[in-house]
């Protein structure tokens, strides 16, 4: 009968992404030479009163290196309230589970520190950019604060 297709696929390329953002995640997890799946398992966070799973949240990446997976969430501050509720469901359904989540400004500072591809015209939104303050000399060139 054999294994069940799996939806990771190798490659940040050849895997058809929800949202740019993920691909962008999946380019640097690659520079880096991380390990990394797509959306790989789906967990039950809530049942119905007969037992049976009603509700599933899907983590965007596994890193099997670090068994961690990650969910990015780069949608608007209304709709991140769903996603928050299904991570808190999941750490309470599955505690052994480790996840993080990269929220908007998370993935905005990524996108400036690394120049990753679909949020770089959204990068003028962050308050400041990721890294030590820096200062003009009176040379005018940027060096580190010190």
């Amino acid at each position: 009968m054999g294994a069940p297709p799996s939806r990771a696929v190798p490659g940040a390329e050849k895997t058809a992404f929800a949202h740019e953002s993920e691909r962008d995640f999946a380019l640097l997890l690659e520079f880096y030479d991380i390990d990394w799946e797509y959306e790989p398992r789906r967990f039950p966070v809530e049942w119905g009163s007969d037992g049976r799973p009603r509700k599933f949240f899907t983590p965007d990446f596994y890193l099997p290196d670090e068994d961690l997976f990650i969910e990015i969430t780069t949608m608007n501050q209304k709709l991140v309230t769903s996603k928050n509720r299904k991570v808190r469901r999941l750490r309470e359904s599955h505690p052994e589970v480790r996840i993080k989540v990269l929220y908007q400004k998370d993935y905005l500072h990524l996108v400036a520190k690394y120049g990753l591809g679909a949020g770089r015209e959204r990068v003028a939104e962050l308050t400041r950019e990721p890294g030590p303050p820096r200062v003009r000399s009176a040379g005018g060139a940027l060096s580190p604060a010190t």
